[in-house]
């Protein structure tokens, strides 16, 4: 039952706090809220009409569309269906960086500048205006509620960005106070910071948690090696995100908190995409972003055939993310989920293409088949794979005293036998496996391209 407190934040000072910043989020999260349960041919229609104006708009307002299209010949009104959204180009980071200025609406709206963190090369510098900042934070708050938790509702939000690090004023730290939400910090995980956040987690009592998966399973085994108990302290829900969630830290966050997680997909570029209901499916936010799945050719593929991800968002009329390629690999799926939602589904999330390795024959496969392999040795505590190209795979290890010769040899001959008999396996043992800069933690990472 929401409590007093709770209502006020949720129905009063939040909407209010958006209000004063010029967004209408609570009446487009009241729209998503009947919407989410229309079926799949009124959602597309939606999706259509909301496509058509947005390629009105950018043709009339965005250079580089008018450019784009006059080109291929194309008017906004020859886009009548969604498969016509296949006559434009792709949209890459490169192009955005070298378009940036022409990408930006001539109505002269009012941008913020983000990038992205960089995890896989050099941040992406990009710009969002009001209406999408506006639809992002109502997707999110819709599937917040989903699982019986609001705004308001105490929340320990573990991250790494600094975005939310370096903006901590007193205007912002009033705020969190206000809605209740504590942020600490992803990329400090010493074992004496770790101490903090568990005391911390057990003073807070949070309703729910927000963070990496990554992070959250690290300071939940913390909390186990040191005997704490984590799950009394009421925690409905822990949300994880901008990593993909392994079996492993799903289980530890789960059985140590003694709450469900909920898997969310997104990114500052591609926005909020998806969001897993209790029911366990992944509901792609359909009324705003449109997702295309593609081959190495640029293909669209079927629902159940790995691709990678590419987004259309339909709220970004100031700085359009049209047919955006993230670089995520993943799965639709054409079942309807049980809890009755319209919405489109995600069946599977494989990771990013530079979460996949490449075997010395051109096999690709994903980095989880030489994860299982170190996950079976005990004697290993933290690990890092990190292809260097065809011929050579570093691994880091953080190890026990216990650890024995006799492990990397089975290390060494497990990699091998998945990626080639004459694949170099160097392995270096280390004191700590560093995160990315932005408090991400990545266990595979590779150098090749794949295309």
């Amino acid at each position: 039952m929401m409590s007093l407190y709770t209502k006020l934040v949720s129905k009063f000072l939040f909407p209010l706090h958006e209000q004063l910043k010029g967004h209408d989020t609570v009446a487009i999260r009241k729209e998503m809220e009947q919407s989410q349960w229309w079926d799949r041919e009124q959602i597309n229609n939606f999706q259509l009409a909301r496509l058509k104006k947005l390629m009105t708009h950018v043709y009339q307002h965005v250079p580089y569309y008018r450019n784009v299209m006059d080109e291929r010949q194309l008017k906004p009104t020859d886009i009548s269906t969604l498969e016509d959204l296949q006559r434009l180009p792709f949209l890459t980071k490169p192009l955005i960086k070298q378009h940036t200025d022409e990408l930006k609406s001539d109505t002269h709206p009012q941008l913020q500048r983000f990038n992205t963190g960089g995890s896989t090369g050099e941040p992406l510098i990009f710009y969002i205006g009001k209406e999408r900042v506006t639809h992002d934070v109502a997707a999110k708050w819709r599937a917040t509620r989903w699982w019986g938790v609001d705004i308001g509702d105490p929340e320990i939000v573990v991250w790494g960005s600094p975005v939310e690090l370096g903006a901590q004023d007193r205007v912002r730290e009033l705020r969190d106070k206000l809605l209740r939400t504590e942020l600490i910090p992803a990329f400090e995980m010493s074992d004496d910071n770790l101490s903090r956040f568990v005391e911390r987690i057990r003073q807070t009592r949070p309703t729910m948690l927000f963070g990496y998966p990554s992070s959250l399973s690290l300071i939940a085994r913390h909390a186990r090696k040191q005997g704490i108990a984590m799950d009394d302290l009421g925690i409905k829900v822990a949300f994880v995100t901008s990593e993909r969630l392994y079996d492993e830290q799903k289980n530890d966050i789960e059985s140590i908190f003694g709450c469900p997680t909920a898997n969310g997909y997104g990114g500052r570029d591609a926005g909020f995409i998806a969001h897993q209901c209790p029911s366990g499916s992944m509901h792609i936010t359909a009324e705003d972003i449109i997702v295309e799945l593609i081959d190495s050719n640029g293909d669209v593929v079927p629902h159940g055939v790995p691709g990678e991800v590419v987004i259309t968002h339909l709220a970004t009329g100031e700085f359009p993310f049209i047919r955006y390629r993230t670089g995520d690999v993943a799965v639709l799926d054409d079942a309807i989920c049980e809890c009755g939602r319209g919405l489109p589904l995600l069946k599977e999330i494989q990771g990013r293409t530079t979460d996949f390795i490449v075997a010395q024959n051109g096999t690709v496969m994903h980095g989880l088949a030489l994860i299982y392999i170190l996950r079976d040795i005990p004697t290993i505590q933290e690990f890092q794979i990190v292809q260097e190209s065809l011929d050579q795979i570093t691994i880091k290890l953080v190890v026990s005293d216990e650890y024995k010769e006799t492990d990397t040899q089975k290390i060494v001959e497990g990699f091998q036998a998945r990626l080639g008999e004459k694949v170099e396996v160097s392995i270096k043992k280390v004191d700590k496996i560093v995160a990315e800069k932005s408090g991400k933690f990545r266990y595979v990472k590779s150098n090749l391209k794949l295309t």
